[in-house]
């Protein structure tokens, strides 16, 4: 299995960035990090051997991504305004950066989903639903999707536009939403079982649907806690059952 590692200083983050690759063929899988992980964290917890079945197929080519998390909503030292402004600065380099790299390694403009467990839920949504223009669908896996479970009562522009339950429940644009309806592939997965939150999955799906957004809501098991463990049966199964 083809596995390249690349790095560039990325003009939105004023850093260098790194993403590694995995595999020749298929869709696009974008992954974003838990917590304040890298980009080698899902192959260190296996998540990456999981689906290695699926990218030797050509269901799918994978790009993971570093996250700035620790220098945005889990740095206790930042003001807030500012973990706010780098998270927005985190979209731009997504969008203006990764998207390209992406389109130019698959020699077209592949189909892009997005993945990521817990904060990387979060991310993986959040960049889906504010540009369904670009990305045709996400996996998001035992996520909470305010901000406000982040932001610690400080809630600017920046948050909002970046926090799904609080700028979807207000979205009437019917171009976007269109875009959303779309044959997209949504799914918003969870288990039940320890430090699980199924209730903000419950929440977001019920916002999709006053939407009319189609999507897919499943809950797993009291047995499936908020763990590697989980998200290493769940991302191999949706991606060969869903996408």
């Amino acid at each position: 299995m083809r596995r390249e590692i690349h790095k560039w200083f990325s003009p939105n983050l004023n850093k260098e960035m790194d993403l590694v690759v995995y595999g020749d063929f298929g869709d696009a899988l974008l992954m974003f990090p838990t917590a304040a992980a890298d980009f080698l964290e899902y192959e260190r917890f296996h998540l990456i051997e999981s689906i290695t079945p699926l990218i030797e197929s050509g269901k799918i080519k994978v790009f993971s991504i570093n996250s700035i998390n620790n220098e945005s909503w889990l740095n206790d030292e930042m003001a807030p305004q500012h973990k706010a402004s780098r998270h927005q600065q985190y979209n731009e380099y997504v969008y203006n950066e990764v998207v390209p790299f992406i389109n130019n390694d698959c020699n077209s403009e592949a189909p892009i989903y997005t993945t990521g467990a817990s904060l990387g839920a979060l991310h993986a949504a959040n960049i889906f639903f504010k540009r369904p223009d670009l990305i045709a669908g996400t996996i998001a896996m035992s996520g909470a999707y305010s901000l406000r479970t982040y932001s610690k009562g400080y809630f600017d522009d920046n948050c909002y536009f970046n926090s799904p339950v609080d700028y979807l429940s207000n979205l009437t644009d019917e171009n976007i939403l269109d875009q959303m309806r779309d044959n997209k592939k949504i799914i918003i997965t969870t288990g039940q079982g320890n430090y699980e939150d199924p209730d903000a999955s419950k929440k977001l799906s019920s916002i999709l649907d006053a939407k009319q957004v189609p999507h897919l809501l499943d809950l797993w098991g009291y047995d499936m806690p908020h763990d590697w463990p989980t998200w290493r049966k769940m991302l191999p199964y949706f991606i060969e059952a869903k996408l």
